[in-house]
Parts: structure tokens; C-alpha cells; sequence
């Protein structure tokens, strides 16, 4: 496969995804090499940091100037098997909303390019959302199916652990859901509204594989104590953002609106009216549902919803193994190892174009000073999968 990467440094999600094509994983009591190698690699920022150089000597495949020459191998056609698109990370500038201009789409277009020129394509894995702008993720899910080969993003949280391991039945009557989170807005913004979705989504289906209308309506994005008068309106639940941090090993000690407030954005992530940030969703169905950015009072993502006719929300936490091993992007590199070799993400595309755009909308909203933005090109349809596909058991086994 080709690699096609912002970075590949320490850390970074190429190191932690490609490298695991190049170093193999754990899979139960086994280290497992997966059957796709990397053949090339294309890096667009490539400073004092960088690796990949090392690791194409180390492991012998290729270093390519450009994203053509990575997917051709320098034979003019195309000559790898599937394309890793990873652009997380580097030196890439702000809008006025916020969102760091990574080109992923930019990215896609040239890996287009030669799929049209070849005549044939091959499975394509995007790492986190599609594009930051929601116009041009539509265009690339279009384009896959115009083309006719898969396409597979979205974010890690979905499939890491869970604590406890919460899955909610396709069909369950969910009347209320909510999900605290944390970090710079865009950037884990998109991992809470994913983790919310893989959710959310459960309320329709029967596992007959046929679409839904998971399509969102509106999207308002509130900012300061305009998320606490929120919950004493109505809009979001009290009761379910204790039941969501009961789940939290990160949360802070005192009153979660003076820790917020007291927390203070780093100015890289732009100017924030100090304290809590909240992504309130009004779904087409009519169910609404909240991701709340709470830094200061929390540092991982929980979940709780309201089933009806249940006393007790459910809840869970989504596990995150630190780093060095960030092994919830192990976690991810288990079902895109999987897509690449059937062609089948574990997911729709439709779910991640869905979240990129809420997303999309939510950082217009704050830039509007929280106006309340309809989404009619949210109107999205697709069916959730069978299985959510989060990883089971203990991440850490002692040894025998």
C-alpha cells in the first residue's frame, strides 16, 4: 500500500497507523504482522523530526516526491493495492472558525488522479474527517462512488474500548444522549461528535441493512454560561452529564463551572469566551443530543443517553490507552487492515460525512455568535452497522 501523509514523526498518527503495517501489533497473546506492507510513502512536511527516511531504510520501501509517484511506484500506472491518507499533524494555518487547513481533499484529488488515469482504483483509508470544509467531503464521497471504490474515515473512538463495554441495540428508544469531552475544538471536536454518532445512530435499524434517516436539522454551537442556562432550560440533561462523568477517570475535583471557567484555551485554538463549549444537534427525527467540551473539569470522552422506559441513563467511557502505544489508534488500524483487504469499511461513509459536517456547522455557529444554523445538506441516510466493532476485553494481559 501507499502511504500519504502530512508527517511522519513521533507520535504522530502515521507513525501510530503506518507503523503498526511496519512493526505488527498484538492480537490476543499474539504478535500479529498484518498481510499489507507498505511499498511507498509520500510526506508532505518533512523537518529534523521526520522518520520516514529511517523507516524506508530500515523496512526498504519507497520515499516519493510526489502522491503519483507513491500510488505508480514510478511506473505511470497505478501499482499498490490500497492508499493510506493520514493528514494529521504539521505546520497548516487557521481560518477564522478555527479549523486547521489540512489538505486531505487536496490529498484525495491527486490519488484520484491516477486511480482515472489507470483506469482502475483501489480501497482508500482517510484518517479522522474527510475535509474541514463540509462542501468538499461531500464531493469525496461522491467521487468514491462515481468511481466505484471504497472509502473509509472517520475517528479512533468509535472502535477503542469501552468502560463498561456499552453496546446499544440497533432499534433502541433513545429519548435523550449527551457526551462530555475536552481539547481544541476542531480537532477533538471531531472525535466527540464521532464517538456520539456511533451512539446515536443505534436508535433505528434492525440489522436489515437498509437506510435510515440519521440526517441532522440544525446545529447551534453556545459558549460560556450560555451552556449552563441551556440546562437549566432544558436543552441538555444535568442528571445525564453526571451519569457521563461518573464514567471519567480525568475529572477534576470542586464544581464543574468553576473549573471551567477557570481553565484558560491556549490562544493557538483562537479566542474563546471563557468556560464550557457545547455542540447542541437537532437531528431530522426530532431527538436532539449534546456534545459538551468541558476543559478544566474532564480530559477523555463519556457518553450517557436515556432509554425509554428505563429508570437509569446507560453510560460509558471511551478508553483511551496513552501514549506511547496509543493503542485506540491500534484499535483503528485492526478495521482498516480489515477494509483493505475486503473492501469493506466497518462503517459507512456517509457516518464520518455526517459528524465532519455537524462539525463544520458547529464552528460557523460560534463564528455567527451561536446562531442556530439549519443543515439541509445534512439530510443523510445510511444504515448502522450491525456491530459497533469496539475492541473487547483488556488492552494489557500479564504475562504468563
Amino acid at each position: 500500500m501507499a502511504v500519504v501523509s502530512s508527517v511522519w514523526w513521533y507520535l504522530s498518527h502515521t507513525y501510530h497507523i503506518a507503523g503498526r503495517f511496519l512493526d505488527g501489533y498484538m492480537v490476543g497473546d499474539d504478535h500479529h504482522f498484518p498481510e499489507f506492507g507498505v511499498a511507498s510513502a509520500y510526506v508532505d512536511q518533512v523537518k529534523a523530526s521526520d522518520l520516514s527516511r529511517d523507516l524506508a531504510t530500515e523496512h526498504g520501501f519507497r520515499v516519493s516526491p510526489t502522491i503519483e509517484d507513491a500510488l505508480t511506484l514510478g511506473t505511470g500506472r497505478l501499482a499498490v493495492d490500497g492508499v493510506l491518507l493520514i493528514c494529521e499533524h504539521g505546520d497548516y494555518p487557521y481560518n477564522d472558525k478555527g479549523q486547521k487547513l489540512y489538505p486531505r481533499n487536496e490529498f484525495f484529488r491527486q490519488i484520484v488522479a491516477v486511480f482515472e488515469k489507470s483506469g482502475r482504483s483501489v480501497p482508500v483509508f482517510c484518517d479522522k474527517h474527510l475535509s474541514y470544509d463540509r462542501t468538499k467531503a461531500a464531493d469525496m464521497v461522491a467521487t468514491s462512488k462515481k468511481l466505484g471504490f471504497p472509502l473509509m474515515a472517520g475517528s479512533s473512538l468509535p472502535v477503542t474500548w469501552r468502560r463498561p463495554e456499552l453496546e446499544l441495540p440497533l432499534g433502541v428508544k433513545l429519548t435523550d444522549a449527551l457526551l462530555s469531552s475536552h481539547g481544541e475544538l476542531e480537532i477533538y471536536g471531531i472525535h466527540a461528535l464521532e464517538a456520539l454518532q456511533s451512539m446515536v445512530e443505534r436508535r433505528f435499524g434492525g440489522g436489515d441493512g437498509k437506510p435510515s434517516e440519521q440526517g441532522v436539522k440544525a446545529v447551534t454551537c453556545l459558549q460560556g454560561d450560555a451552556v449552563w442556562k441551556a440546562a437549566d432550560d432544558g436543552i441538555w440533561s444535568w442528571e445525564l452529564l453526571d451519569h457521563a462523568l461518573g464514567r471519567s477517570p480525568s475529572r477534576n475535583a470542586g464544581d464543574v463551572r468553576s473549573n471551567c471557567r477557570r481553565f484558560r484555551r491556549p490562544t493557538a485554538w483562537g479566542h474563546f469566551v471563557p468556560g464550557p463549549i457545547a455542540f447542541h444537534v437537532e437531528y431530522r427525527d426530532g431527538f436532539r443530543a449534546t456534545v459538551l467540551q468541558l476543559d478544566g473539569h474532564t480530559a477523555d470522552e463519556a457518553f450517557a443517553g436515556r432509554i425509554a422506559g428505563q429508570t437509569k441513563p446507560v453510560s460509558t467511557l471511551f478508553y483511551l490507552p496513552p501514549p506511547p502505544g496509543a493503542a485506540f489508534l491500534e484499535a483503528l488500524t485492526t478495521h482498516v487492515e480489515k477494509f483493505l483487504a475486503t473492501g469493506k469499511p466497518h462503517c459507512p461513509i456517509e457516518r464520518t460525512q455526517l459528524t465532519g459536517g455537524i462539525l463544520d456547522y458547529a464552528l460557523e455557529s460560534r463564528a455567527q455568535g451561536s446562531k442556530r444554523l439549519e443543515t439541509p445538506d445534512l439530510d443523510i441516510r445510511y444504515a448502522a452497522p450491525a456491530e459497533s466493532g469496539f475492541m473487547r476485553g483488556e488492552y494489557t494481559k500479564p504475562v504468563k
